[in-house]
């Protein structure tokens, strides 16, 4: 460990972060998006550094703690809803009766942050809207997540947001997944989602940067402001060049699947244990890589100079044959070295070459790296027990983000919550009486 390793792991000490301040201590985030995880998402990126979370939950519950995959759950809480419902307070509350929605008011009045996923236009309707609200807290900041935005032909029509509907407006998944051969298509050559509910993690990141920067435009000015993201706008960003491409080349881009029509190779090979990542970025790299295989006659080989010939399919197909007839009989670790031994001996684009085990989930849980940095919490509830949680990702000197606790049963901050708005005991016990909380 170099000076500036030992500097930047003393700084940014995860298991110190209690002892530094929270960048976003004091700041209220109301947080309303039943059934939504990209709501969820957005109130753990602002809890996480530091703003007191409120989740409002339908009485009886937020139905996304229902989603168990496999049937998994801990205490009848899904473990998506586990994983993410950290750094809150809990409450419940009925929107649909009009007394309901005054108790929201009030709740609004304190709040700095709303975020919600129902429909800004029904918000407005019910007057527990941005329009309504700011205007007895003008420094509200109101966020509001769906499929098709607040505005435009399609902003009216009654879908829920949902993490798969927004992939597949969005057109990414149509370029991820096996390219098609010929003849009719196989079940693999399809359209394939985006990672696990990446939809839905999109529209939160994008929604919790909309927030922080209108929180520095709030405090240079004191005015809040009306926040509106659409999931599919979200992940239209992860096409990244090729909303250009397919505007300049008037076509859509087949789908390749490991392969790349920019460079190649760019990608995942078989090896002895399981696979790993190969890149060779320039001539010189690839003329390094084939020399690594023992290969060096390749670098000529018209099928693969100059780069042009070497991103057509046929030819990617090939070179993909003939490295993992190189890589098959060694293991991640045996490649890495190969690679490492003769890019040291190397210097500028020659040395670019890219090698890297793909993990397993359970080896990248078991891997001592990621365990140094923090990258993993445990917690043990009094509710539902051991938990291993992923961890904040950023690491800062200053004002790290942190996990301060765990979910919590529904409305179980109810009395604390609403006691703080102004009602007594009696009328928290009335309104529970009458289905409202």
């Amino acid at each position: 460990m170099n000076g500036f390793d030992a500097w930047a792991k003393a700084a940014t000490d995860p298991q110190r972060v209690g002892e530094k301040p929270e960048a976003l201590s004091g700041l209220r985030v109301l947080e309303h998006c039943p059934g939504h995880f990209g709501g969820m998402v957005a109130a753990s990126i602002l809890g996480e550094f530091g703003a007191e979370g409120i989740k409002v939950e339908p009485p009886g519950g937020d139905p996304a703690r229902g989603y168990a995959p496999m049937g998994i759950s801990i205490a009848g809480t899904g473990l998506p809803f586990l994983s993410e419902a950290r750094n809150r307070r809990f409450v419940t509350l009925s929107l649909e009766k009009e007394m309901g929605r005054e108790v929201f008011r009030r709740l609004a009045m304190a709040a700095d942050v709303i975020v919600t996923s129902e429909s800004a236009e029904r918000m407005e309707e019910r007057g527990i809207g941005y329009a309504g609200l700011s205007r007895g807290n003008p420094g509200l900041i109101f966020l509001a997540l769906s499929t098709y935005g607040s505005f435009g032909p399609h902003a009216g029509r009654p879908v829920k947001d949902s993490d798969i509907l927004c992939q597949a407006l969005s057109g990414a998944p149509y370029i991820v997944g096996e390219p098609e051969g010929e003849g009719p298509p196989q079940p693999h050559q399809a359209p394939t989602k985006l990672g696990n509910w990446h939809g839905w993690f999109v529209e939160g990141l994008c929604g919790a940067f909309g927030v922080l920067a209108a929180l520095h435009f709030r405090w240079e000015t004191g005015k809040g402001q009306f926040i509106d993201v659409s999931g599919p706008e979200g992940l239209m960003k992860f096409a990244d060049y090729n909303i250009t491409w397919m505007h300049a080349a008037g076509k859509a881009r087949k789908r390749v699947g490991n392969f790349d029509p920019a460079v190649f190779p760019y990608t995942y090979i078989r090896c002895r244990d399981g696979y790993t990542f190969i890149a060779a970025y320039n001539d010189e790299a690839f003329e390094s890589l084939m020399t690594i295989i023992g290969r060096p006659e390749l670098s000529k080989d018209p099928r693969f100079s100059p780069p042009a010939n070497r991103v057509r399919m046929e030819n990617e197909q090939a070179l993909l044959s003939i490295l993992e007839e190189w890589s098959g009989n060694l293991t991640a670790d045996e490649i890495l070295r190969a690679v490492e031994d003769y890019t040291s001996k190397q210097s500028g684009p020659a040395a670019a070459v890219v090698t890297g085990r793909v993990n397993r989930p359970l080896e990248t849980l078991a891997d001592a790296h990621w365990r140094e940095r923090g990258c993993f919490t445990r917690v043990n509830d009094s509710v539902y027990g051991d938990l291993l949680l992923a961890a904040p990702p950023w690491k800062m000197s200053g004002t790290p983000a942190r996990v301060k606790s765990v979910c919590r049963l529904p409305g179980a901050d109810n009395r604390d919550v609403y006691g703080e708005i102004g009602y007594s005991p009696e009328e928290i016990d009335s309104l529970i009486a009458r289905g409202i909380l």
